[in-house]
């Protein structure tokens, strides 16, 4: 069986990179200080994240560089940064005088009680939102406290340290919302490469995927320029420039390639593999995948 990207995944690629034991066993919740990561990260100044499968918010103290879409954020110092996994991004430390820290979490350990809460529909997580705030010393000293609670919190024994974690994250979300955007975007003459990067990421991100009870959730073009916050014309003008192919073939071809894996690799049936591929109806995955390889999945397969 083969499996999706996890919170377990992150530990195994940045184990290394980790100075001192952290509690691995939590599992959908964990803190780290980013002086310590940075410096065992020295080889390379990108910091390691790739493919994400969690939530990320970000106290970051030091000059960096943010990337996402055709939008660029230069932070001076000081910026308290809000990741998901459903948008693509990069930031890359600009000297070596990097502190802070940063938690991650996922959906579930977050909305445990049942509450309806989405994250991806809070403003600080929402596509098109905004993600990184600049920050104030009193500002600084007042989220350093509250990371600092979590730390501690971490490592104590009581008994529901959890329920105490999940507020702490709270009130990060919510000192978040409460900032006013006062960042500076603008567009670089590479707007159109970073574009179809984000785009290819965000669209290898969606595999593998796992029948019966998973499907892609991004299907359509409309999909992955919300996702990206640009304009689904400006998306397949990008990729048409970049790539030559428009962003309902690129999104078609890996498709059909995922489809072969599954079908080669998988006993999954082919309704279950045409649902899972975002097909409402199985004939529908079969009229594309002869249209695109001249036999049907069955015949593919044996």
């Amino acid at each position: 069986m083969m499996k999706s990207d996890s919170i377990e995944q992150f530990y195994k690629d940045t184990a290394q990179l980790i100075p001192e034991p952290v509690q691995k066993e939590v599992g959908h919740f964990n803190i780290f200080k980013t002086d310590e990561l940075y410096r065992s990260a020295a080889k390379s100044r990108a910091m390691p994240y790739n493919r994400r499968a969690y939530y990320k918010i970000s106290l970051i103290i030091g000059r960096n560089r943010a990337e996402y879409a055709d939008k660029v954020i230069d932070i001076a110092h000081n910026a308290l940064l809000f990741a998901t996994p459903l948008i693509p991004y990069n930031y890359v430390p600009q000297d070596d005088n990097q502190s802070g820290f940063f938690c991650i979490f996922s959906e579930d350990f977050l909305t445990q009680d049942n509450s309806g809460v989405r994250l991806r529909e809070l403003p600080v997580f929402r596509p098109g939102g905004n993600p990184i705030f600049f920050l104030t010393d009193g500002q600084i000293e007042d989220i350093q406290y509250i990371f600092r609670k979590m730390f501690r919190e971490i490592e104590s024994d009581y008994a529901y340290k959890y329920d105490l974690l999940r507020n702490y994250v709270i009130e990060l979300i919510h000192f978040g919302q409460k900032l006013q955007p006062a960042t500076s975007l603008f567009t670089e003459p590479n707007a159109y490469k970073r574009v179809s990067s984000l785009f290819i990421e965000l669209l290898e991100r969606q595999f593998p995927v796992e029948p019966p009870h998973q499907k892609l959730s991004l299907r359509s073009a409309k999909d992955y320029a919300d996702q990206l916050s640009i304009h689904v014309n400006y998306l397949n003008k990008v990729l048409k420039e970049i790539t030559g192919k428009t962003t309902t073939e690129l999104i078609t071809e890996r498709i059909i390639k995922e489809s072969k894996i599954l079908l080669k690799h998988t006993d999954w049936n082919v309704s279950e593999i045409a649902y899972s591929l975002g097909f409402e109806e199985a004939s529908h995955f079969n009229n594309l995948f002869k249209k695109h390889t001249t036999l049907s999945p069955r015949a593919f397969r044996t």
